[in-house]
């Protein structure tokens, strides 16, 4: 009665006939499969998946390498927080869809279109979908770091490296990434890092004592930059052995 005194409040004046279909769907069981059941895996899965999707970018991207060589840039040229975090994780996100358009397209068509059209199974789907993206962390990891991480898991080597599961092959490209980062910053601290010691010798042969020479450098080091078009220089040069085939 009281399902019945709520569908007569919400619904308004119906007829007898109508009045009796909505008891009678009021009153009928939920239905847990079929459709509704699929919807909500569906949900379940996309949350999920968008849970995981910041830890996707960093891991299985070049978003990690951009962000660290981008990072020591900034040090390097003694800016503090110009261009800001935002900027430069930014910077790295776009370039990072763009590394991985080509590893996105294969995913579309070899998996998620026959999927989508029912030609294939969900778990074939993954299966397919994987391929692309261990070619592309194949091509960046390291065989030091994968051989570690084989070590790690204790998993038998594989007979060849399309057979890497991606629980090893993921930790291993991270990890290459980071020394690849590392060594790319370390080289671009090289020139500014001379500039800092010469303004630091000039300085204080001139006795100029309480004036910092970070102060003195960072205009020089900073048009220094400018003129050799440094964004220009460092951005082409990443971009070109990510999109190394």
């Amino acid at each position: 009665m009281k399902r019945v005194f709520l569908l007569m409040t919400f619904a308004g004046p119906v007829s007898a006939e109508g009045l009796a279909s909505r008891v009678t769907s009021a009153n009928a069981p939920l239905n847990l499969s079929g459709t509704n059941l699929s919807s909500a895996m569906q949900i379940v899965i996309l949350l999920t998946v968008l849970t995981l999707l910041p830890a996707m970018i960093t891991c299985l991207t070049p978003f990690l390498r951009l962000s660290i060589v981008f990072h020591f840039l900034r040090q390097a040229l003694g800016t503090q927080t110009v261009p800001s975090n935002q900027v430069l994780l930014g910077l790295s996100l776009f370039l990072s869809l763009i590394v991985m358009q080509p590893v996105m397209n294969d995913i579309y068509t070899q998996a998620w279109q026959p999927y989508e059209g029912g030609k294939i199974g969900l778990d074939e789907a993954i299966d397919k979908g994987s391929v692309p993206v261990r070619n592309f962390l194949l091509r960046f990891a390291r065989e030091k770091d994968i051989q570690v991480m084989l070590e790690i898991s204790k998993s038998p080597s594989p007979a060849t490296p399309k057979d890497l599961k991606l629980g090893v092959l993921v930790p291993a490209y991270v990890l290459s990434e980071m020394k690849t980062g590392f060594q790319i910053g370390a080289v671009l601290f090289l020139p500014f890092l001379i500039i800092d010691l010469v303004v630091a010798s000039v300085s204080l042969s001139l006795g100029m004592v309480q004036l910092p020479p970070v102060m003195i450098s960072a205009p020089f080091k900073i048009l220094l930059f400018v003129v050799v078009d440094g964004w220009t220089l460092l951005i082409g040069s990443l971009m070109k052995g990510l999109m190394q085939v």
